[in-house]
């Protein structure tokens, strides 16, 4: 599957930004799909994820600020980031999968396989 991110921009903290990721590809059913993010010098985490039209899952920095949605019909995810802080500067990127992840997995980036290319998101102070 194909991954198109895009949304990523420049904020300032306390402001909102929403990211899209686009898949295409033999989407029809199943996919697993999440959003991580990789700040400079830092390893690539997680931020969240959700089987298909399963519960979703996010990493505690972002409870309560990010919300992620898909849109099913058209093969769309979404992260909507409200009251975003400095800490949430990173590249952005969307993940798949077509294998069964269990819930506690879904933040393990070693069970996706197909990756976006990445949206830059800046927070100011």
């Amino acid at each position: 599957v194909q991954l198109q991110a895009s949304g990523g921009g420049s904020e300032q903290a306390g402001g909102s930004l929403r990211l899209s990721c686009a898949a295409s590809g033999g989407t029809d059913s199943g996919y697993t799909m999440g959003w991580f993010r990789q700040a400079p010098g830092k390893e690539r985490e997680f931020v969240t994820a959700s089987r298909w039209r399963g519960s979703i899952s996010y990493a505690d920095s972002v409870k309560g600020r990010f919300t992620m949605s898909r849109d099913y019909a058209k093969n769309t995810m979404y992260l909507q980031m409200n009251g975003l802080k400095p800490e949430d500067t990173a590249v952005y990127y969307c993940a798949a999968t077509r294998c069964g992840i269990i819930f506690s997995q879904l933040s393990s980036r070693d069970e996706y396989d197909s990756w976006g290319q990445g949206t830059l998101v800046t927070v100011s102070s």
